[in-house]
């Protein structure tokens, strides 16, 4: 990932498309439940760039900065991957730009159209938008790739 700028909640980061990086893939699959015969080749590649990437131009990834969405299983260190092109909907996962911070929340619009961004933290509270806010969402959450959390 290129250097990117720290706003409230999220390290925002360009992806480098300009290069391949063709990783191994386990083309016929990892079983979750029962486990089955282990693969002995792998012949199949996978480019992240390419498979996660609907939009490039507009898309940017993100390091989780704090603990606001870790009863979803988004924890600190995490990277998102964030598409500036979809248009947000009810109860979207976005990177919101409220007061000139970048925060990481769902979008709950009511019936009467008023706007919260919703935390998944019993630690903190949901945030109503107001018209006093300045406000945009910034980008929806496509993807989240895990933090390895290996303990030594």
């Amino acid at each position: 990932m290129n250097p990117g700028n720290k706003i409230g909640d999220i390290e925002i980061h360009r992806p480098d498309l300009s290069t391949e990086l063709n990783l191994q893939y386990a083309d016929a699959g990892i079983r979750a439940g029962f486990p089955s015969p282990a693969q002995d080749y792998i012949n199949e590649t996978i480019d992240l760039n390419k498979d996660l990437i609907r939009h490039p131009a507009s898309t940017f990834y993100g390091r989780v900065v704090g603990d606001s969405m870790i009863e979803e299983g988004i924890q600190e260190g995490d990277i998102l991957v964030i598409d500036k092109s979809i248009e947000p909907e009810n109860d979207d996962l976005a990177v919101c730009c409220l007061d000139g911070e970048f925060t990481l929340k769902r979008i709950r619009i009511t019936n009467d159209n008023r706007v919260f961004l919703i935390p998944s933290n019993r630690k903190y509270r949901p945030i109503e938008v107001t018209p006093d806010n300045e406000f945009m969402v910034w980008g929806i959450v496509m993807y989240t790739i895990k933090a390895n959390r290996r303990r030594r």
